[in-house]
């Protein structure tokens, strides 16, 4: 089984990232096997910050060709949820999210989405996550988190014991 080692640099092996969704294929937010989802994918980290690009689909409008705030909460809750799994080996579970839209973001266009754990006390991890537009800041999140697998425990081979 391969390893979750926290705090790596670079783009991230698309083979870790399948090890990781093994069981979570149909994900919404990620999962390669979920024809409507939004397909996160080709995931990168510089320590605690991981980045990621979305390209929404036409019909992920909400109206007059603005993407969906509900699209765009989801984009933000799932790069935040990869941020602690790659930041810190650990899966969670969105316990809050606090939203800060700044302006209507357009469903052709291309974002990039940022996360970053601010603070880990224990099982609750605070993240924040943007998502960006050509430099301009469409959507902010901060969210609580809480961890409710560590990844490098639940891979370990059994010792029997």
């Amino acid at each position: 089984m391969t390893s979750i080692q926290p705090n790596g640099e670079g783009r991230i092996d698309p083979d870790r990232i399948a090890s990781i969704r093994r069981g979570y294929d149909t994900c919404f937010g990620c999962g390669p096997s979920n024809p409507i989802g939004l397909g996160l994918d080709d995931f990168e980290q510089s320590g605690n910050m991981v980045r990621a690009t979305f390209q929404p689909r036409s019909d992920f409008n909400g109206f007059a060709d603005v993407l969906h705030g509900g699209i765009v909460a989801t984009a933000l809750d799932e790069i935040m949820a990869w941020t602690a799994i790659l930041a810190e080996g650990v899966m969670v579970m969105t316990g809050k999210l606090d939203l800060r839209f700044g302006k209507p973001a357009g469903v052709a266009s291309t974002f990039d989405l940022e996360g970053e754990v601010v603070e880990r006390r224990g099982r609750r991890l605070q993240i924040t996550g943007r998502m960006v537009d050509q430099g301009t800041i469409v959507a902010e999140a901060f969210g609580l988190f809480m961890a409710i697998e560590d990844l490098n425990e639940a891979r370990r081979p059994s010792t029997g014991e």
